[in-house]
């Protein structure tokens, strides 16, 4: 099975109380996200992708969730790291509207519905913290 390290951007409003989601054309609704390019460090292919996909500048935090899942289909082995992420630039564009056809915050329990994959729903995410770090090139 071929490895693939998927980064997404769990970006939470706290005064609206909701989760930034796009709809992928593809698949289903997901954070913002996808696959690290070779050579990119986590940090700079999620704050990539959420800027691909949402048109936002954001700022990564720590490491809030790690999923791991084989996809048979595909042959792949993914590793899904989540971040939390604050806007820092609020306009949202949808760049490539071939991959996502709409981006919109959402409420927990449609988050929770949309994301089933983490025990303890959005709720846990509020609460994780892992600090991240990139040694640099050793």
């Amino acid at each position: 099975m071929k490895r693939v390290d998927v980064v997404y951007a769990f970006i939470y409003d706290e005064i609206t109380r909701k989760v930034l989601m796009v709809n992928n054309k593809h698949s289903t609704w997901s954070l913002p996200g996808g696959a690290v390019e070779i050579g990119e460090t986590l940090e700079q292919a999620v704050i990539r992708e959420a800027k691909e996909e949402t048109g936002l500048v954001i700022e990564v935090g720590s490491i809030i969730a790690i999923n791991e899942a084989f996809f048979s289909k595909q042959g792949h082995h993914g590793l899904m790291i989540t971040f939390g992420a604050k806007v820092i630039d609020r306009e949202i564009t949808i760049k490539d509207k071939n991959e996502i056809s709409e981006v919109k915050w959402v409420d927990i329990d449609t988050a929770n519905n949309l994301m089933p994959y983490h025990p303890g729903g959005v709720e846990s995410l509020l609460k994780s913290s892992s600090p991240y770090t990139f040694q640099g090139k050793c």
